[in-house]
């Protein structure tokens, strides 16, 4: 069996120390999206060093190491097929400001593992923590398809009650054709992302968009239109990837104030507005 559930739970976690400059933040904003139009002052809070403050997703990256999606595919107990594997879900939660320049000890680990039927889930936990204490706990939700039936847990049920009445406030965001290429050189080197032919093996017509691309654009837009483009406010954002994104589409960004978070859907405009991310959440200061 691919999955040996025992073994990955049981697993010894793995530390490792990562590093970041300005021009990893800086590269990876502009892989979001950011610095258009690139003279706007808002967005050279993202791309200008002298001004430069650190959207909280950047965390999915910082080190330019492989993300949960590859990383915990080498974990004990865990031998699948690349071609197989979904980003499933993201859960990010920020106990500080992210610095602009940084060292730190990232400790990943196997949190979870769930039968889904048809296919497995593995949670990979990772907390990062420098000499000042804990900076940040990223849980990627990783989908194992045709990996799921030996009968274990099911896991909990992460789907939230739809939000009710009319959005507060829609955006829609634009996707270059040379997005997924950019985003790859912040670290996540899945070729289901750039080449073709990798892409119809696991299924798909054409590249697909990083989910966590997606997501970084969505915290973006939640934090320019929603938290007065305050970076530091953020204190988690988790959300469930319930559809591909194409290069070159469109994202409708749909958002709904509460206390102290915001609620958000994302669909793909030019696909009849399919579904994009759902069950997400920005919870903030």
């Amino acid at each position: 069996m691919p999955i040996d559930e025992a073994a990955a739970l049981a697993a010894e976690p793995r530390s490792g120390e990562i590093a970041w400059d300005h021009k990893d933040v800086q590269l990876y904003h502009l892989g979001i999206g950011a610095g258009i139009p690139a003279t706007d002052p808002d967005e050279l809070r993202y791309t200008l060093e002298s001004r430069l403050h650190v959207l909280p997703s950047f965390a999915t990256v910082a080190g330019a190491g492989a993300p949960g999606v590859i990383s915990g595919l080498s974990m004990p107990g865990v031998e699948v097929d690349l071609a197989r594997v979904l980003h499933g879900g993201q859960t990010l939660r920020i106990n500080r400001p992210l610095p602009v320049e940084g060292r730190a000890t990232a400790t990943s680990r196997i949190a979870a593992v769930y039968d889904k039927g048809t296919a497995a889930i593995l949670v990979l936990r990772t907390e990062v923590a420098d000499a000042e204490g804990p900076l940040w706990t990223n849980d990627a939700q990783i989908f194992l398809r045709g990996e799921g039936g030996w009968g274990g847990d099911r896991g909990p049920s992460t789907r939230l009650a739809p939000p009710t009445g009319e959005p507060d406030q829609v955006v829609e965001r634009a996707i270059r054709e040379d997005q997924a290429l950019l985003y790859r050189l912040c670290g996540d080197w899945n070729p289901l992302h750039a080449d073709p032919d990798f892409a119809k093996v696991a299924g798909f017509d054409r590249p697909i968009l990083h989910g966590l691309c997606t997501y970084g654009m969505t915290l973006k837009a939640v934090v320019d239109t929603q938290l007065d483009g305050d970076v530091t406010r953020v204190r988690s954002c988790s959300t469930r990837f319930a559809g591909v994104v194409f290069p070159g589409e469109t994202l409708r960004i749909r958002m709904w104030r509460q206390d102290d978070a915001v609620r958000v859907a994302v669909s793909a405009v030019e696909r009849d507005d399919a579904p994009v991310l759902a069950d997400t959440i920005v919870e903030h200061s």
